[in-house]
């Protein structure tokens, strides 16, 4: 009976893969299609990837992209990590809930709503649409992505450590730097690398704020496939796919390394 619920859970484990997975390697191969359709697999070239590193306007496109994503990563984990260590610090379990709920919503809210909400936002404070209404709303989307990711690790934490700590003379500031923030290490590996991955492949949000001719990936893919299909879009949906895998290895291995440090 164990062994026939095994392979029924190695069946369903397979769907699950297969579909999640198969559009995704459907473009991928036929990125390398040159009949230029994908319906017809005629032969092996390279043609659209050449295509794709001549195009000027694209270029510029990836690399605002990849400005926005490190930005936004960089600047709403340090915010996450400050909102989880707020939240951590509480004393008050109606304050530390309350907070924590608050944080959470951002999370469940649509993208839709967020997007518009922003607009309105930045309409009436007089932002202009581009780069930085861009950058704050991918950073405002990310803070609470971290603070859940960083705020389990911070939990899971003994408050003999730092106890221990202040009783051999440390500081507040040693206690952060020496204490807490090596513990929690994995977890804002974790938020910097999952905040990163949403700003890249963020779309809803973005296209609501973005204007005067910025643009990220997302928006200017979405652009594309509405005037017809092109072959490129397949080529670039392969090298983001690359990309955000070799996104996930990296951090899987620099986890890996915290939790090693930290057990040591």
């Amino acid at each position: 009976m164990k062994r026939k619920r095994f392979k029924l859970s190695n069946l369903y484990l397979a769907a699950v893969f297969f579909i999640l997975y198969a559009p995704i390697l459907y473009l991928v191969f036929y990125s390398f299609n040159s009949g230029g359709t994908m319906s017809n697999f005629e032969g092996f070239t390279l043609e659209w990837y050449k295509s794709l590193f001549t195009d000027t306007r694209l270029l510029v496109i990836v690399l605002n992209t990849i400005v926005i994503a490190l930005l936004s990563a960089t600047i709403s984990t340090v915010l996450g990590v400050i909102g989880a260590l707020a939240i951590y610090t509480a004393k008050q379990k109606y304050t530390k809930t309350s907070l924590l709920s608050l944080n959470n919503v951002l999370i469940v809210s649509p993208d839709v709503i967020i997007g518009a909400s922003f607009l309105i936002l930045f309409t009436m404070l007089g932002i202009q649409l581009g780069f930085y209404s861009v950058l704050l709303s991918h950073i405002a989307f990310s803070v609470p992505i971290v603070v859940i990711l960083v705020l389990p690790k911070l939990q899971e934490m003994s408050p003999t450590l730092i106890d221990a700590s202040r009783d051999l003379g440390a500081s507040t500031w040693d206690v952060l730097t020496k204490v807490i923030l090596p513990y929690i290490t994995p977890g804002v590996f974790a938020g910097f690398f999952t905040a990163l991955t949403y700003s890249l492949d963020d779309f809803a949000v973005t296209f609501f704020v973005t204007g005067n001719g910025f643009t990220t990936l997302a928006v200017e893919v979405y652009s594309r496939a509405r005037q017809g299909i092109s072959l490129e879009i397949n080529a670039l949906s392969a090298i983001l796919f690359v990309f955000t895998l070799i996104l996930v290895i990296g951090y899987y291995v620099l986890s890996q390394r915290g939790s090693k440090e930290v057990r040591r």
